[in-house]
């Protein structure tokens, strides 16, 4: 593998690309460090002291930030408002008939569905913005901190806009920087992104535990989550990998004096076919009782019995209902995101049959079934692997960031597996032996 990536720099044109890449990476975790105009940085770094790595409700956004939500940068808001559109647009591609026949296109359609996204990520900025404004300004976003009201001194209407302008430009610049590495880099930009901002929150969130813990000086725990992590990439990735190959054979025709078909492929369908998208759905939507008791400021009897079932994470309900959501929006989003009538259409359209299965109905049918039978065991296996930090919550009392969380970890080895299956079929274009032997 080290030969691999010494022949892709001894490449010139794979050499810049990668080089690219990088200098994209650094500059992002640049503009994560900056803070915002009109923010008090030696408040919010007493504040960060004082909660000693305790995130809240906020945790989920400030990972995939980086660590930059909770500072108050520039590219506070990260990537999560691209990730939030794309994910809604997907879901009104089945929904509005207008994108549908979008997507049906082909790339002129994908462009502008691709537009829209955009739109709707600076719609959301704004939105986020302001909120993440407001809830500093009230002094929620620490709420253990003693200074966290004093976290933005100047709360003038100009300032508020301010702010608000920045982090949207912020966001703007991140959609921009992510296009420069499709287009001029290695791999796909927006996912390469992500992967630097969960990654770079793993050395401190590491160090922690080996601070806290108590066998060794902490060097047990160290090793401990080192041998977990390195036993649940090596789990992400045989399921990854993993599909369920259908296989398809096309008619030969004659048109003409030339024969067309006559071909045999498969149709790959994969364990996890939903990827990360039920854990987001999952987590996201078990925020929200906590959110509104926090800015309700209610003490009611529906408000404790919430802090107490649904905050924490480590209540036995909390943890049924969560792996619960994860198995149904599995369900779910292959269900909106897999069409068998329509693969079976277009199989009956160009000549291709299943052996064994006559073509038309009885092979959306059979293809709906062996969907079914794979995604039972991919929404199991997202929800043991998103329960991984509450297991770690109790043994290693590592709170929410333990650093090989579900969501982490399934997004870092899945941006890492395509990104090197970029990198191997370059490689192999120019002749050279790739990374997977």
């Amino acid at each position: 593998m080290l030969t691999a990536f010494a022949r892709a720099f001894q490449t010139p044109d794979l050499r810049k690309k990668l080089l690219f890449t990088l200098g994209i990476m650094v500059l992002f975790r640049i503009g994560a460090h900056v803070p915002v105009p009109g923010v008090s940085y030696e408040n919010v770094q007493a504040c960060m002291d004082e909660a000693k790595g305790a995130q809240g409700l906020f945790g989920l956004v400030n990972m995939f930030s980086g660590g930059a939500l909770l500072q108050i940068t520039i590219f506070a808001l990260g990537i999560m408002p691209y990730i939030t559109a794309s994910i809604i647009l997907q879901l009104l591609v089945v929904v509005i008939p207008r994108l549908e026949a979008l997507k049906k296109e082909g790339q002129a359609g994908q462009a502008k569905i691709t537009q829209y996204t955009r739109y709707l990520t600076v719609a959301l900025a704004i939105l986020q913005a302001t909120g993440l404004v407001a809830t500093a300004r009230s002094g929620s976003l620490f709420q253990s901190c003693s200074v966290a009201s004093q976290i933005i001194p100047d709360q003038s209407i100009f300032s508020t806009i301010v702010m608000v302008i920045t982090m949207t430009a912020g966001t703007g610049l991140i959609m921009w920087l992510g296009e420069l590495i499709t287009d001029r880099g290695i791999g796909n930009g927006m996912s390469i992104l992500m992967f630097v901002s969960i990654a770079a929150g793993f050395p401190g969130a590491l160090w922690a535990i080996k601070k806290q813990g108590k066998l060794a000086d902490g060097w047990i725990e160290f090793g401990a989550v080192i041998l977990c992590g390195l036993a649940m990439v090596a789990l992400v990735v045989f399921v990854e990998q993993a599909q369920r190959r259908i296989p398809v054979q096309y008619a030969k025709r004659m048109i003409g004096r030339r024969s067309y078909g006559g071909t045999s492929t498969y149709i790959p369908l994969k364990v996890n076919q939903a990827g990360v998208i039920p854990v987001i759905f999952g987590s996201s939507l078990l925020y929200i009782p906590a959110l509104i008791v926090q800015f309700s400021g209610s003490q009611a009897g529906w408000a404790q019995w919430i802090q107490a079932h649904f905050v924490k994470g480590d209540h036995p309900l909390y943890i049924a209902t969560y792996f619960l959501l994860i198995v149904f929006f599995a369900f779910f989003y292959v269900a909106i995101s897999f069409n068998p009538e329509e693969v079976a259409d277009n199989m009956k359209k160009y000549g291709g049959f299943i052996p064994g299965i006559r073509a038309g109905r009885p092979t959306a049918e059979y293809l709906s079934y062996v969907l079914n039978r794979i995604t039972w065991p991919g929404s199991l296996y997202l929800g043991l692997i998103a329960l991984v930090p509450t297991v770690a919550l109790i043994m290693f009392n590592a709170n929410q960031n333990f650093p090989f969380g579900g969501t982490s970890i399934l997004i870092i080895v899945g941006v890492g597996l395509e990104t090197v299956k970029q990198i191997e079929s370059q490689l192999q274009q120019r002749h050279y032996e790739g990374f997977l032997r």
